[in-house]
C-alpha cells in the first residue's frame, strides 16, 4: 500500500504494488466519512481520470457508502456528467439516476461487455455499488481489459469478426403483445422509455439502427457495429462491442470455465440447466429469440469462434469479491464488466456517465 496523492497524512491508502491492477484499490485508512471521500475525489479530479484511463477500473472500498443516494454523490464526485437518458436505461430506479444492476436470474453468468457499445456515443463511466454483499465466492462482477483482449486475439480470428462488424438482432415485445412467447422478451416501451411509435423510431435513427415493427405489437431491430474502437483519450484501439453478452452459445461456453473454477453440484445444476435452454433456443425460430449475434453478412458465427473469443476474455479477466458499501468505477471504453452466478441476497445497483 502507499498513500493517495496529495494528502499528509493519508486518510486512504491505494495498492499501487502493480502499477496495472485491475482494478486499482483506494481504501479508507480509518477515514470512512462519505462527504470527506466525495471532497477528496472532486479535489484530485485529474488523479481519479488519469487512474481510470490507466488501470480501467478504481475500486473505493471501506467507505460509508450504503444506500443509493449516497453512491450516486459519489459516483458523481468521480464524474458529474452521470444521466439516465442512454437508450436501454432501466425505467425503474432507486434514485433519479441509479438502477438495479441487472434483473437477469442469479444462475445466469454475464459475459464481460462495454455497456451500450452499440451506441454511437456510449456511457463514458459505468458505476457499482454494492449495498448487499453476496455469498463467499459467488456474484463478482468479473473486469476484463479490452484492450489487452484485443492484442491477444488470433490474428485471423480478429479478421474474421473485423470483416464488417458484427450485427445484433433483439426483438422486443409490445405492450399489446398478446401472443404467448416460449422465451422471455423485454418490452420495447421499457427499453425506449415511451409508448409513442414515433419517438422509437427517432431514436433508432439517431443511432443508426435498423427496425421493424412486427405484426403483433412486437419490434425487432437490427443493429450492425464494428468489434474495434479508439480509445477517446489515448487513441489505443480496444475490441469494443456486445458480442459475447448476446451470442447465443455464450452462456453455455461460460459455465465449463465456471465450474473448473468453482467444482460444486449447484453450478453443475446450472450448467447442464443452461446447456439445455441453449439447444432449445436453437432449435427455435429466430423471432422468437430475444436476441442473436451474427457476422455483419448475415452468416452465423461459428461455435468455435465464440468458443475462442470466450477463452481469450477469460484469461484476462479478474474477479474481485464484492464488499458491502464497495463503490467500483469503470473506463467503459477500455473495461469490460459482467456478472458471476451467486444464490442468496446480493444487491448491487448502478449508474452511468
Amino acid at each position: 500500500m502507499i498513500h493517495a496523492p496529495g494528502t499528509d497524512p493519508a486518510p486512504y491508502r491505494i495498492d499501487a504494488d502493480d502499477p496495472d491492477r485491475l482494478p486499482l484499490v483506494l481504501e479508507a485508512n480509518g477515514a470512512r466519512d462519505r462527504e470527506q471521500l466525495v471532497g477528496w475525489l472532486r479535489d484530485r479530479a485529474e488523479w481519479v481520470q488519469g487512474a481510470l484511463t490507466r488501470n480501467g477500473a478504481l475500486l473505493l472500498r471501506g467507505f460509508d457508502v450504503h444506500d443509493a443516494r449516497a453512491f450516486e454523490a459519489v459516483a458523481r464526485a468521480i464524474d458529474p456528467g452521470v444521466r439516465a437518458d442512454f437508450l436501454g436505461t432501466p425505467s425503474a430506479r432507486l434514485t433519479d439516476s441509479v438502477f438495479r444492476a441487472s434483473d437477469v436470474p442469479g444462475g445466469y453468468p454475464i459475459a464481460p461487455h462495454c455497456e451500450m457499445s452499440y451506441l454511437r456515443t456510449p456511457p463514458r463511466r459505468v458505476f457499482f455499488c454494492c449495498l448487499s454483499e453476496p455469498r463467499a465466492g459467488t456474484g463478482e462482477t468479473p473486469l476484463a481489459d479490452f484492450r489487452r483482449v484485443g492484442r491477444a486475439l488470433d490474428p485471423a480470428l480478429r479478421e474474421r469478426f473485423a470483416r464488417g462488424g458484427i450485427v445484433i438482432v433483439r426483438t422486443f415485445q409490445g405492450p399489446a403483445s398478446v401472443r404467448k412467447r416460449r422465451f422471455r422478451l423485454e418490452r420495447w416501451d421499457d427499453f425506449f422509455a415511451t409508448r409513442d411509435r414515433a419517438v422509437v423510431e427517432e431514436k433508432c435513427a439517431a443511432e443508426g439502427i435498423a427496425f421493424e415493427w412486427t405484426d403483433d405489437d412486437g419490434l425487432r431491430l437490427r443493429i450492425t457495429q464494428p468489434v474495434t474502437r479508439s480509445h477517446p483519450e489515448t487513441g489505443e484501439t480496444v475490441w469494443y462491442n456486445q458480442y459475447a453478452a448476446h451470442h447465443l452459445a455464450s452462456s453455455a461456453w461460460t459455465y465449463p470455465r465456471i465450474f473448473r473454477l468453482r467444482p460444486t453440484l449447484h453450478h453443475l445444476l446450472w450448467w447442464q440447466l443452461v446447456r439445455a435452454s441453449v439447444a432449445v433456443k436453437r432449435r427455435a425460430p429466430a423471432d422468437e429469440l430475444a436476441y442473436y449475434c451474427t457476422y455483419a453478412d448475415a452468416s452465423p458465427i461459428p461455435d468455435a469462434d465464440v468458443k475462442a473469443l470466450l477463452e481469450t476474455i477469460w484469461r484476462h479477466t479478474v474477479l474481485t469479491p464484492w464488499r458491502r458499501g464497495d463503490v467500483l468505477a469503470i473506463d467503459n471504453r477500455a473495461v469490460a464488466h459482467g456478472r458471476m452466478p451467486f444464490r442468496g441476497p446480493r444487491q448491487v445497483v448502478a449508474c452511468l456517465a
